[in-house]
């Protein structure tokens, strides 16, 4: 069983040849009408996954607590541009402004962006940060420009990746093609050496890897974590990137697919399946130093939240709760912060400007 997305892939690739896997995912998730980020509710229980903000209130506290300081550090400009990349439901932004409601002047500075394609869910945005009377963009090119806040959760993961696989005449590029029969989407391996190799990290284009072996870059990733970098150095500001992945370049294939919180087959029905791939951190944190900007991290979510007090912050939560909440804090601390469940897998990376002090969370000492 396909799509109507498959099936007009699938008609492209009959006319056109194979696709790169970079272009089967921008279509799969972004085409105009039938892309998956496009209509689709993606998140919670009858959605396909569920992210930091949803398991707990304290994700988003402690962001904003990190943001605030952020603001601080960098002479409390009025305006600041508060951006947030793949919002969802809100959850992460409402809670996090409604942490820092008593730092002095922050509210009165915030002019606050989402950048957020899906129609479905920029309704509940709006239902959650009304009160911060918020504009949405399609891009973050179309914020305006001045000092910068800006977070991303799970936001990275879905950009597209280019998939090679070594040879013993070179990397060639795995494809989306056809069946003999055309009736099925299926892997591929372009026949020849890819130009495009060239985009992979030197330590893994360069590196002596055995026939068979498959890298992954996302040329869109790169681009962004450069762009937002370059607007920090000009306009000053800080990032914060959450996401799950590996803090250097490395081999194997890492696209995968969920639907309805379940792996699934990532061709099978396309703009109905979610996609994602992880995170090369090392790839954003070279092309943020590239243009002038500091670096931190990555360091994994468990040791940054613990860093940033959310051990505290549950006690706090439940010394005013009922047995029932208190398990559900700790089930939902746990979750956030073991190295066993998102605590390990899920890291973390700021960027920022290099005029204001370095930012908490990532050593011991700040």
């Amino acid at each position: 069983m396909t799509s109507e997305l498959g099936r007009r892939i699938a008609r492209r690739i009959a006319a056109t040849g194979p696709m790169s896997i970079a272009d089967f995912m921008a279509e799969a998730l972004g085409h105009p009408t039938l892309g998956y980020y496009r209509r689709a509710m993606p998140l919670g229980t009858a959605g396909d996954f569920t992210t930091a903000p949803e398991i707990s209130q304290m994700f988003g506290e402690l962001l904003g607590a990190w943001l605030a300081e952020r603001w601080q550090a960098i002479g409390r400009p009025a305006p600041v541009r508060l951006v947030e990349l793949g919002p969802g439901r809100g959850t992460l932004m409402a809670d996090a402004l409604r942490a820092t409601r008593g730092v002095a002047g922050f509210h009165d500075a915030l002019d606050l962006h989402l950048v957020e394609v899906n129609a479905p869910l920029r309704v509940l945005q709006e239902s959650a940060l009304a009160a911060y009377t918020p504009t949405w963009h399609e891009a973050l090119d179309a914020v305006p420009r001045g000092p910068l806040l800006l977070v991303a959760n799970e936001f990275f993961d879905a950009l597209p990746v280019r998939q090679f696989e070594r040879t013993p005449q070179g990397w060639h590029e795995r494809m989306v093609g056809l069946t003999p029969n055309g009736e099925h989407l299926v892997f591929a391996l372009a026949p020849g050496p890819s130009p495009f190799a060239r985009l992979l990290p030197e330590t893994v284009r360069g590196g002596d890897l055995p026939a068979g072996t498959v890298a992954e870059v996302s040329v869109a990733a790169v681009d962004l974590a450069g762009r937002i970098a370059e607007r920090l150095v000009k306009d000053g500001g800080w990032a914060l990137i959450i996401d799950y992945g590996r803090d250097t370049s490395g081999t194997g294939a890492t696209l995968q697919a969920l639907r309805s919180h379940r792996s699934v087959d990532p061709l099978d029905r396309p703009g109905e399946t979610d996609l994602t791939a992880h995170v090369d951190f090392a790839t954003l944190a070279q092309a943020a130093c590239t243009t002038g900007a500091r670096v931190f991290g990555p360091t994994g979510q468990g040791t940054f939240l613990r860093r940033l007090g959310i051990e505290r912050r549950a006690e706090i939560l439940k010394a005013r709760a009922t047995p029932t909440q208190r398990s559900a804090i700790d089930a939902a601390l746990l979750r956030l912060i073991d190295r066993d469940q998102m605590g390990t897998l899920f890291r973390v990376l700021a960027m920022g400007d290099d005029r204001s002090a370095a930012p908490a969370g990532f050593s011991d000492d700040t």
